[in-house]
């Protein structure tokens, strides 16, 4: 029996409650919350404290629903290579818990209630911004550049920075520099989080035919690279002081963070350069550790003047 016959059987005889866990692993949650969790701290700074509730649930539902549309997407034209690694080998198109047609109506379904959504209870320029979210994802990142070049994450990153400019869009109808600043921090931030995991991964990827940077340079070539990202994600966090009038608290998590991350980002390089046992997971999930310290400084340091004064 054909593949997808039997990938298209095997997704009718899933029961309900299976059905919606495949669909919400369609959307990659983790990946997703990862977004989210910039957008809320973005929306309290372009308040100058805490925004309306309705605005953020309206724009963390719709931020969810476009983010969650571009990993459909994205796990529908990638299922090719899904089956082929081990990382990815219990997505739901791999499996045969949703078929290939329900995958791409879901997908287009969730795009379009996500620019609804975000139009009507917050504005359309946050709308915008969503779509060209989806769009940077899903074909400049996920068609164009993925099998194509080592520089697929560092600019295929773009989609990943596109929530803080959503959640400031959403609060103020504009845009300033200091959206632009917190966009930057995640842009360079993504290279050191997503390489590291490649280097992990490395087989898989060389499996695959997706030229990762630890698949055609190697190990010691990416730990150079993560420690540049590094040092530039760090000066660009500290941009943000003077421009968005930040307090001591952020600034002390700043240069924390940063100085820790930059330090974790230096030994996996050395043990590279050395040929002995490096951890890049250490780095990974040490990259992560760092946004959301960084974010939850942008979320706490605004709102620090009014507990000063309660």
């Amino acid at each position: 029996m054909d593949v997808a016959v039997e990938s298209r059987v095997e997704s009718d005889r899933i029961g309900v409650a299976r059905k919606v866990k495949a669909y919400f692993a369609l959307t990659k949650p983790r990946v997703v919350e990862l977004l989210l969790v910039t957008t809320v701290p973005t929306m309290i700074l372009a308040a100058g404290g805490i925004p309306n509730l309705w605005l953020v649930v309206a724009t963390v539902i719709g931020g969810y629903m476009s983010a969650g549309s571009a990993g459909a997407f994205n796990c529908y034209i990638d299922r090719d290579i899904d089956r082929v690694m081990r990382r990815t080998k219990n997505r739901p198109l791999v499996t045969g818990e949703l078929s290939d047609r329900e995958a791409l109506v879901f997908a287009w379904a969730l795009g379009i209630a996500s620019v609804l959504v975000l139009g009507f209870f917050t504005n359309w320029l946050a709308a915008g911004l969503s779509v060209a979210a989806i769009l940077l994802y899903v074909v400049f990142y996920t068609l164009i550049l993925k099998r194509r070049t080592p520089q697929n994450i560092v600019w295929g990153g773009v989609a990943g920075c596109m929530p803080v400019l959503i959640g400031w869009a959403a609060v103020t109808g504009s845009l300033d520099w200091a959206p632009f600043i917190l966009f930057g921090i995640i842009f360079l931030w993504t290279p050191p989080h997503y390489w590291p995991l490649s280097m992990k991964y490395r087989a898989d990827y060389q499996e695959a035919g997706v030229p990762m940077l630890a698949v055609v340079r190697g190990r010691a070539v990416v730990g150079l690279q993560v420690i540049l990202y590094a040092w530039a994600m760090v000066a660009c966090s500290l941009l943000l002081i003077p421009v968005a009038h930040m307090g001591l608290l952020y600034t002390a998590v700043s240069l924390v963070a940063g100085g820790w991350f930059i330090y974790e980002s230096h030994r996996l390089y050395n043990l590279a350069i050395r040929h002995e046992t490096v951890s890049p997971m250490r780095v990974f999930h040490g990259s992560i550790a760092y946004l959301t310290l960084i974010f939850l400084a942008v979320a706490i340091d605004p709102l620090l003047p009014f507990l000063h004064f309660a």
